[in-house]
């Protein structure tokens, strides 16, 4: 089994009750070269979080105590810490109210570990430079409206003020910012945002594009910035055009 040495400075917090998913995924991470640590329920989530900082959670939906969606909650009204929810199958509400709440990315149970995997990697990598340092600096820096989006530091800035996104938002406004005034279908952004894994019933990019519309529109609902386009996708229009 090969192992990704880049990821050994990455630490990887797993919250279930399931016992054996928290020996098989803290098993199946330390292989790849993440740093892990498990724990069964919030309580233990909250004594762990006191005496460190991981670099993602993969929290369970349905615990003992508080559930996934409370913790999700919190977890984000303190930090930005990169979340992916793993759910039973048949919980589509809950799964798309996790994403409303911030969690980065979701994965149904039963799952396949290489799955999980691949999407940690896909979250994590949000946090890397996505255009390179060798881009110019128009591929670095991205101006729209009174907004300055800064690529490789993964900010968003409103004039001075710092805009708070979670990664998976960030990521997404990325890519619509990076293709400008091109319709973008679903399909299109999930293989960008996720590495071509993706759900034919994923509604997370609807969910994203709500949320980066109530923190950028001025008026969510007749968008500026990003467009509906019925029956294609979303288009980006860094001039602030009303029109979709």
């Amino acid at each position: 089994m090969s192992v990704d040495h880049d990821n050994s400075t990455s630490l990887i917090l797993v919250v279930d009750d399931d016992p054996g998913i928290r020996r098989l995924l803290s098993r199946y991470l330390t292989e790849q070269g993440y740093q892990t640590a498990a724990v069964s329920d919030g309580k233990g989530m909250d004594r762990w979080l006191q005496n460190n900082q991981p670099d993602l959670i993969i929290l369970d939906l349905m615990l003992p105590g508080e559930d996934g969606l409370s913790l999700t909650r919190k977890i984000k009204a303190e930090s930005n810490t990169p979340i992916i929810m793993l759910t039973a199958r048949g919980e589509e509400i809950d799964r798309i109210v996790g994403l409303e709440m911030g969690a980065d990315d979701y994965l149904p149970k039963p799952f396949n570990p290489r799955e999980l995997l691949a999407r940690i990697r896909a979250v994590l990598r949000r946090g890397a430079a996505p255009a390179g340092e060798s881009g110019s600096l128009a591929d670095k820096l991205i101006r729209f409206g009174n907004f300055t989006l800064d690529v490789i530091n993964m900010e968003l800035l409103n004039r001075e003020d710092k805009i708070d996104l979670t990664t998976g938002e960030m990521e997404l406004l990325i890519v619509l910012a990076q293709n400008p005034a091109r319709v973008l279908t679903r399909d299109q952004l999930m293989d960008k945002l996720s590495g071509g894994i993706r759900d034919p019933f994923d509604r997370s990019i609807d969910v994203r594009i709500t949320r980066l519309r109530s923190k950028i529109e001025k008026k969510p609902s007749a968008p500026q910035f990003i467009h509906t386009v019925w029956g294609k996708g979303y288009r980006f229009s860094p001039n602030g055009s009303t029109r979709g």
